[in-house]
């Protein structure tokens, strides 16, 4: 069975529930839908076939509300029981679909992987080979015509050469250029390389009327259950429905770009770091083609996504200004988990106090965290709802709250304080610090202290299906590896530094951050380690623009430190 409409039947039964009462002349189309669905999915053979009985009740009756659903549920019962003009009138029907009610192409109904073993008993038809043979012409257009729009989404106009500017001037390029241009669509599929052999794919939902000379700001939203999960060569307006259907209402409201990748257990935002690269990676490809805000880029996510959009908090900040998370996990599964590091940006938090993935006692001890670092940190609490909140309309205000925040908040592109910890190099960079190297061979200083708290209860599901509170013994953050850390902080052309556990690092310019005409003083473990006049270097401000396509954050000249 096609897995859309597994996930069709999961939703019809969470929203609608199935009844068991007598159907009579007087129910509507979806009451009749539902007891068939009921039916169909008991996999009893008499319980099926009066399931086909019931569906081709309401399609005589409603013929105006037949649902594409109801048309496929219909072809499996009909295949399997070997009802064959029933199954192709409905076959047909779908295979003709420029795409369905969830933006698959009608010849997936023929192709997808689960068809080979749905419609078995179709092949001995001649009709399954014409089927199928139309099917395989529609999806090579298909293919065609994303591949047309892929291409269209990335034109630009064509751009100066940047080498031929020199380096002050470039700068005040890079600061102002527009070089994009009108899109045809509002929704898009791109396909997205992982590496030489492994694709996937990100939808974008842009404003109504995008228009180029705008600036706009972007939620990238992260999907859950990774572990669950394909990578995909195409994605559909499924996105903007279910679980993200308030992203979209506010999204369209407030003119904000949508965006959703597509992961896998494999190669995702929260299992391990094969996948990571994938969030800034497509940012930075749409920043080639959208005018986006580069201080209004924001990350969001649900369950397994809001674990993912915390880990990019405390381990790569530096592209986005701030953070959200419905039921969230807030934990790095790859590495240690070092709270202070969410000073850098915001993160708010939509919890529920039945949430199997992590206990309402545990946030309310990471909110006195929280509060004791002053971060700028936040949890709703909503009661009476289970770890699929989202999923409920009683979800709407919280996700106003999150797009009020988009509206008002910005990035500071140069704060005047950092503080930062890491155990991988890999996470070496924080807006104007970067390529921080550890040497955990150093002795620890003494204001390097990590953070951590006790969980004593976790909720979980008992064999009757009840939420039932457990208790545990277990620390909130796990620590893998020793770390290493920064505190910078810069005034009036002068830095001051404290390390622990680091041999190097840089320390990167902007005009906005100094006077030009002044010296440099940095000071690095209360040591004088730098006393000069910066200016602007060509080839930095280049590397720094291909890097990160951020306007916003353009380095000028870098000083690199190796520390004794």
């Amino acid at each position: 069975m096609k897995l859309i409409a597994i996930t069709l039947t999961v939703f019809c039964l969470v929203f609608f529930g199935c009844k068991n009462d007598n159907i009579n002349a007087n129910k509507s189309y979806k009451e009749i839908q539902e007891k068939a669905l009921s039916l169909s999915n008991t996999g009893d053979s008499i319980k099926q076939l009066e399931a086909l009985q019931l569906y081709e009740k309401a399609f005589n009756k409603f013929p105006d509300s037949i649902d594409e659903y109801s048309r496929y549920d219909v072809s499996l019962i009909a295949s399997k029981y070997k009802k064959f003009d029933l199954a192709f009138r409905e076959l047909k029907y779908l295979a003709g679909l420029y795409e369905d009610e969830e933006g698959y192409p009608g010849w997936s109904y023929i192709l997808d992987e689960y068809a080979e073993e749905d419609y078995k008993n179709l092949k001995q038809d001649k009709r399954w080979e014409v089927l199928y043979s139309k099917a395989l012409i529609d999806k090579k257009q298909f293919f065609e015509n994303l591949k047309a729009d892929e291409k269209e989404f990335f034109n630009t106009k064509k751009s100066k050469d940047l080498n031929a500017f020199e380096a002050e001037e470039l700068y005040h390029y890079l600061k102002t250029s527009n070089n994009y241009l009108p899109k045809k669509k509002q929704n898009y599929s791109i396909s997205f390389k992982i590496n030489d052999t492994v694709n996937t794919s990100y939808f974008i939902h842009l404003p109504k009327n995008y228009k180029p000379e705008n600036k706009y700001s972007v939620l990238v939203v992260l999907h859950g259950a990774v572990r669950g999960t394909s990578l995909s060569e195409y994605e559909t307006v499924s996105n903007l429905k279910y679980f993200n259907r308030f992203y979209t209402k506010y999204a369209d409201i407030n003119n904000v770009i949508l965006v959703f990748p597509k992961a896998d257990k494999n190669f995702n935002w929260m299992l391990n770091d094969a996948g990571f690269f994938m969030v800034p990676k497509i940012v930075k490809q749409i920043k080639a083609v959208l005018n986006i805000d580069n201080n209004k880029v924001f990350i969001s996510g649900h369950s397994n996504g809001a674990t993912g959009s915390f880990s990019y908090l405390v381990k790569q900040p530096s592209p986005f200004a701030g953070f959200y998370g419905f039921n969230t996990q807030p934990k790095v599964y790859t590495g240690g988990t070092f709270i202070q590091n969410v000073l850098a940006r915001s993160f708010i938090n939509f919890s529920t106090d039945q949430d199997y993935y992590y206990p309402p006692n545990a946030n309310d001890s990471l909110n006195v965290l929280m509060a004791n670092l002053k971060a700028d940190y936040k949890d709703y609490r909503y009661n009476g709802f289970p770890h699929w909140f989202p999923e409920f309309d009683e979800s709407e205000p919280a996700h106003k709250i999150l797009f009020d925040d988009i509206l008002k908040r910005k990035r500071n592109p140069f704060p005047k304080t950092i503080e930062w910890e890491l155990d991988d190099n890999a996470n070496g960079n924080i807006d104007w610090i970067s390529d921080i190297k550890l040497d955990t061979l150093k002795q620890k200083e003494s204001w390097h202290k990590t953070l951590n708290f006790e969980i004593n209860k976790w909720l979980k599901y008992s064999k009757n299906d009840s939420l039932i509170a457990v208790d545990v013994n277990k620390k909130a953050f796990d620590f893998p590896r020793q770390s290493g850390k920064i505190i910078a902080n810069y005034d009036n052309n002068k830095f001051e530094i404290k390390t622990s556990c680091l041999k190097a690092f840089t320390i990167n310019i902007s005009p906005e951050m100094i006077d030009l005409k002044k010296p440099v003083k940095v000071y690095i473990n209360n040591k004088l380690h730098f006393n000069d006049t910066l200016n602007f270097n060509k080839s930095i401000l280049l590397k720094t623009w291909e890097n990160t396509l951020d306007s916003n954050q353009l380095w000028i000249n870098a000083i690199n430190f190796e520390i004794d």
